[in-house]
């Protein structure tokens, strides 16, 4: 098993950035492919990004691409998401999850293992 914690989150202007980061511990992180999902109030909860367990693939929902990078610190058991250019669309509750079997990165079924959110608030 693996605990995640998000952090980072908050209340930013459109247009600006914010790092969230999200802290494993339990088991091997470098065993486990990272997604970082988004649910907005109503809707469903949706891909954002993800990252392999090496670090060399990453994925992006169309929204994201551009504006929002994933990546990964193994030695430090931390996956990240660096945005930038926040639109007051991007306001959610972020998390982060963790899959270790068979993986297909925007289906969030697949994922093993959830934090427990950040919210973060962009306003206009």
């Amino acid at each position: 098993q693996v605990q995640l914690v998000e952090s980072g989150g908050g209340l930013v202007q459109a247009g600006g950035s914010l790092r969230l980061s999200c802290a494993a511990s339990g088991r091997t992180f470098s065993n486990y492919d990272m997604g970082w999902f988004r649910q907005a109030p109503g809707k469903e909860r949706e891909f954002v990004a993800a990252i392999s367990r090496s670090g060399g693939d990453s994925y992006y929902a169309d929204s994201a691409k551009g504006r929002f990078t994933i990546s990964r610190d193994n030695a430090g058991n931390t996956v990240y998401l660096q945005m930038a250019s926040l639109k007051p669309e991007d306001t959610a509750v972020y998390y982060c999850a963790a899959n270790v079997g068979l993986w297909v990165p925007k289906l969030r079924y697949q994922y093993d293992y959830w934090g427990q959110g950040t919210q973060v608030t962009v306003s206009s």
